[in-house]
């Protein structure tokens, strides 16, 4: 299994009297925040004990972490992820290539090896004696009842009388075999009910990383260390290690075990989702991966981003917010296209705010990432379960279906097969679309929409009418960004050039980090699509551009001005503006 290393030596101490001294001293030396924290969480004092401080200094703490942080060319930063007692110390590398993500679990400071062993194998002893888990009720909450209830009794201090329980229960057993009986401290039970939650009911080591709210990816490439996508650090290398292949297999065996996506050398790749929504693809075995076993999280985040907190990364502007509004609105069928982590599921989710609030929205999926905040939402999900000999239900079979229930918008996770044809009979029909696509520029999304195995003839393909193309692009200041390369209107296919016509609507200058709206007062979609079901005259369509002036500003203002920022709290205001016939 993998174990936790740190990426520093241990300070030593000659004696007792000597840590004190040292504890004392460290207490005046630590920030106030950072000191009222420790002082509430001892295994945090002794982790910071533990540090170098003479090579790195005394960490900073942050009870929330702001995207300037990640400026910092040597991070020493501590921030809480949860209330339990679990820290992060984002520590710099002095070589500069990746910063150290540490996780501070209850238990870095205790060494429970010994005990743990016990402790498994009195449970195992006695398993046949103690009330079974049910499955059905909340796992974590039935074990820490048992440990409770074994401890309820306990009238001698650093007792440990759960192991003192099973001790009793084993002196039933042969006269020549030893009971167990273990004394511990109350922290080293504490530890022990820690790890055992930990492992048993949750993702066992990476359970504080899939707990952090910061982190966007968790990436095992083989032996070796795990890394990680942090939202305000970046690339860091975590302390989970994996020494061997054996090792590795092991736990990778385990993990998806626990997700119920069991993996063998016959059928070595298994795609889930976490019980968090996250999502997992596992490869086992040296067969097929030469490094060892690997496996890759994409973690989901609870709430969405709101189209204002995109903003705020510099992706997009209130002017593209107010044109995407008018066309989502309107009933414009809209693809997010781009490259692999570009964005652009979380665009999709930000700007369903958009979609008026008494819409019918269904969504297909692969694995559920889209989260729709309207009340009458059918979220449907493949299935490759077999039974009786039959196979699954693909996102063909669901989008087929889902023409027979009247919806107002379909939303398509990710388009990759011939449900794309699919989709666009629906656009044909009146359905009004968006989806994602994996394509790195108009040309390769037309390419793929239009080649095998999707086929959508090439007259049908102006059903499509926008593409917002996004990437991640290099910004003036040397940094990597996610922006909203293209905005581009589908105008149609000339027959006799044999060549699709396309507008673009804005366009994303690298060179000043500026978005243009190069489609301004030439807009196909906006003049010929979107006024005239707002009533604008032929002879006025100029109006329209006024109209995306307008909503730019009220965007502005709700954003800026009023501090408005949360999905939620964002849809609130929009549905009652749209109700209100004011936006």
């Amino acid at each position: 299994m993998g174990t936790i290393t740190l990426p520093f030596s241990i300070e030593k101490r000659a004696d007792a009297r000597d840590f004190e001294r040292t504890r004392d001293q460290l207490a005046e030396m630590l920030p106030e925040g950072l000191r009222e924290v420790a002082e509430k969480n001892p295994r945090l004092f002794e982790y910071i004990s533990w540090l170098p401080i003479s090579k790195i200094g005394i960490p900073d703490y942050a009870a929330e972490l702001t995207r300037n942080m990640g400026d910092n060319k040597a991070p020493n930063i501590i921030y809480p992820i949860k209330n339990d007692g679990l820290f992060v110390h984002i520590l710099f590398d002095d070589s500069g290539y990746r910063h150290n993500y540490i996780q501070i679990e209850p238990t870095t400071t205790l060494n429970l090896d010994k005990i743990l062993n016990e402790v498994e194998d009195a449970c195992i002893a006695i398993s046949e004696k103690i009330p079974g888990i049910n499955p059905d009720v909340d796992r974590e909450k039935q074990l820490l009842a048992y440990l409770d209830q074994a401890t309820a009794d306990a009238k001698q201090p650093g007792t440990n009388f759960f192991l003192k329980f099973i001790s009793q229960l084993l002196k039933k057993k042969k006269d020549d075999e030893t009971p167990l009986n273990v004394k511990v401290t109350p922290e080293e039970l504490a530890g022990i009910k820690y790890l055992f939650v930990r492992d048993k009911v949750k993702l066992g080591i990476l359970e504080p990383i899939i707990t952090d709210p910061y982190i966007e990816d968790i990436s095992c490439s083989g032996m070796g260390n795990i890394f990680i996508e942090h939202k305000i650090f970046k690339s860091l290398k975590s302390t989970i290690n994996f020494s061997t292949f054996e090792d590795l297999d092991e736990f990778v065996i385990e993990l998806a075990e626990r997700i119920k996506k069991p993996v063998t050398y016959k059928n070595p790749i298994a795609d889930a989702t976490l019980p968090d929504g996250s999502r997992i693809n596992i490869v086992y075995g040296r067969d097929i991966s030469k490094r060892g076993s690997n496996f890759s999280i994409r973690k989901f985040s609870e709430v969405p981003l709101s189209i204002f907190e995109i903003v705020d990364f510099g992706t997009i502007n209130y002017q593209m917010l107010a044109y995407l509004s008018l066309a989502i609105s309107n009933g414009m069928n809209v693809f997010v296209a781009g490259e692999s982590a570009s964005g652009k599921t979380a665009l999709l989710n930000a700007v369903t705010t958009f979609i008026p609030p008494l819409s019918k929205i269904i969504t297909i999926e692969d694995t559920p990432e889209l989260q729709v905040p309207h009340a009458n939402w059918i979220r449907e999900v493949v299935s490759s379960s077999k039974a009786e000999g039959e196979g699954g239900v693909t996102m063909f079979d669901l989008l087929r279906a889902a023409l027979r229930q009247r919806p107002n918008e379909i939303l398509i996770g990710e388009i990759r097969g011939k449900e794309g044809n699919i989709a666009f009979q629906a656009m044909q029909t009146g359905h009004s679309c968006m989806a994602t696509f994996h394509a790195a520029s108009i040309e390769k999304l037309i390419q793929r929409i239009t080649g095998e195995p999707i086929s959508v003839p090439r007259a049908y393909l102006d059903n499509l009418n926008i593409a917002v193309l996004m990437g991640m692009v290099r910004l003036p200041n040397g940094k990597i960004g996610r922006r909203i390369t293209s905005i581009a209107e589908i105008v149609g296919w000339d027959p006799l050039t044999q060549s699709f016509n396309i507008a673009e609507a804005f366009h994303h200058d690298e060179a000043t980090d500026r978005f243009d709206f190069v489609g301004y007062m030439t807009s196909f979609v906006m003049e010929f699509k979107i006024a005239p079901r707002l009533g604008i005259p032929s002879n006025k369509k100029g109006k329209i551009y006024e109209e995306i002036d307008r909503r730019a500003r009220i965007l502005e203002e709700l954003h800026r001005g009023r501090g408005i920022k949360g999905f939620y709290e964002v849809l609130d205001v929009l549905s009652k503006a749209q109700q209100q016939g004011l936006f």
